[in-house]
């Protein structure tokens, strides 16, 4: 159904921020900005680094459009504010930002509700001894990524072979967060699954030459390969799409995301993560499926700024 631009009133796409991931922030904010301009929506910049949230009070914006990856946009902090400013604003609410932030309590939920994820460990920050670190990588098959629990984009995460490596790795995730979640590594091929309003669109397989897929394989060079149709067999696809509605709904998520996997030797997947402010830049997952399902770029922003016509949640 189409929705007229007047619809949406004035609107403020979030971007930019204080997080690790402001880079991304930006590239993905104003190719947003951009792609509603082209529809005749009043779309304006708000780099909340830049400028204090009440200005979108005394600046009567109608709602927002969030592009802030990573902590203060997609953890729950900027959808609460937005919600005591009684501001409509896209994608997940307050508890679904808050969980699919945290890595360690997104695997927690899935695990109890017997989705498929991989083995693991938490490493606390002030607790940690690095003389278990033998012991995990015994327990967890000898090779682990190491992820601190609440950054995106691949940020601090380490794919490692030996204990010492281990306790090197755990080290540097101890920069980016108190937690750290060590898990077994499923050697595989890597998918995603975008949702978008209840819609599950044609997974993606990604391919690259780097040790895995990383920060600089995702925004960085070009020699990482996308394989949309991905190549499952029907069945297949069916049984990730279902997953992927399971795990993003587990979580309290809404409006739209993306959940990752890793698929083992014996074709059976395990969830990785989800995401509820997934990138679009011109090198970004969601936009290459939106594609592939026959939805243009500008359809796609519209239908994610669709979402905060019942945000609140």
């Amino acid at each position: 159904m189409q929705i007229a631009p007047e619809t949406f009133g004035k609107v403020a796409v979030m971007l930019g921020g204080n997080s690790a991931e402001r880079e991304v922030s930006l590239s993905s904010g104003h190719a947003v900005l951009n792609a509603l301009l082209t529809q005749n929506i009043d779309a304006h910049a708000f780099d909340p680094a830049e400028r204090p949230l009440t200005d979108l009070l005394s600046e009567k914006f109608d709602r927002v459009l969030i592009m802030l990856h990573g902590r203060g946009g997609e953890d729950g902090s900027l959808q609460g504010a937005l919600q005591q400013l009684n501001i409509p604003y896209t994608g997940s609410g307050v508890l679904g930002s808050a969980l699919a932030m945290d890595k360690v309590h997104t695997k927690q939920i899935w695990q109890c509700l017997g989705l498929p994820t991989a083995k693991y460990k938490i490493a606390e920050k002030r607790h940690f001894d690095v003389g278990s670190c033998g012991a995990i990588m015994h327990e967890l098959g000898n090779i682990v990524m190491v992820k601190p629990a609440r950054e995106g984009s691949s940020i601090g995460m380490a794919k490692v072979t030996s204990a010492k490596q281990l306790e090197t790795a755990v080290a540097k995730a101890f920069e980016y967060d108190r937690h750290v979640l060590i898990e077994q590594f499923i050697d595989g091929a890597e998918y995603t699954v975008a949702v978008l309003n209840g819609r599950v669109l044609p997974s993606i397989r990604m391919s690259t030459p780097h040790v895995f897929y990383d920060y600089s394989a995702k925004y960085q060079d070009n020699t990482t390969e996308y394989f949309c149709p991905s190549g499952l067999s029907d069945e297949r696809e069916q049984r990730i799409a279902a997953l992927s509605l399971q795990a993003f709904d587990a979580l309290s998520c809404s409006g739209w995301g993306r959940l990752d996997f890793m698929q083992d030797k014996h074709g059976e997947f395990y969830l990785l993560e989800a995401n509820t402010v997934p990138g679009m830049t011109e090198k970004s997952l969601v936009p290459k499926a939106a594609k592939a399902a026959g939805i243009s770029f500008a359809e796609l922003v519209v239908s994610i700024l669709a979402t905060s016509l019942e945000s609140g949640a």
